[in-house]
């Protein structure tokens, strides 16, 4: 899957138009690699989105065809390095 698809379906990110630019902008990296918008992501990939002064580091643990709002929470894991 895309990584900004996954972005926005995961709800990490609300549009995937603002998924895109992030990934323009150097901000979304995939296992240490800076990502453009149309790398794939696969289950175990780590995803580092940085926002301003704080950084969210999310493993990717499913990548279901239909992604609901229900399911959106269980596509990711949080990973805290402290």
């Amino acid at each position: 899957m895309r990584v900004d698809k996954f972005l926005k379906n995961s709800r990490l990110i609300k549009r995937r138009t603002v998924a895109k630019e992030a990934c323009d902008g150097g901000r979304v990296s995939i296992n240490g690699r800076a990502a453009k918008a149309g790398d794939e992501v696969k289950i175990g990939s780590v995803i580092e989105i940085r926002f301003g002064a704080s950084t969210v580091r999310a493993e990717v643990r499913d990548l279901p065809k239909v992604a609901t709002k229900e399911n959106a929470g269980e596509m990711y894991r949080v990973i805290n390095d402290e």
